[in-house]
């Protein structure tokens, strides 16, 4: 990792008020922790775009957020998230939405509405 990496991501982490260093608790990146739901559609030097596709019921595997990012919703959704500790909220975004995505240790994500939930998500390198 260069050095101009390496301080983007230091001033990345005051921004969001993110602990630097790695938790005991750190799962796996998405595209790493569970290629049957998160895929990799484009990565230069500068970005990463990954498709994220749950099914109805379908819960993906422990994963991090290593970098902040934005998802936008290709349809709507309704997906359970789970953190390490167990704690829980309901996640829900309509077709069209973008919104930003913080840094994340490990959590889970289950699709709990009735549709097939569809996301992308855009992470700067």
């Amino acid at each position: 990792m260069n050095r101009a990496v390496t301080i983007a991501l230091g001033l990345a982490a005051a921004v969001y008020a993110i602990p630097v260093s790695v938790s005991a608790q750190e799962a796996p990146p998405t595209y790493l922790a569970d290629p049957g739901v998160y895929k990799v559609i484009f990565e230069d030097e500068r970005f990463r775009v990954i498709l994220a596709t749950w099914k109805p019921g379908e819960a993906d595997k422990p994963h991090s957020h290593p970098v902040p990012s934005v998802v936008y919703s290709l349809t709507n959704c309704t997906n359970k998230l789970t953190s390490a500790d167990g704690q829980t909220r309901i996640a829900k975004s309509k077709a069209g939405e973008a919104r930003a995505v913080p840094y994340t240790a490990s959590h889970v994500a289950k699709n709990i509405g009735r549709s097939t939930c569809r996301v992308l998500f855009v992470e700067h390198k």
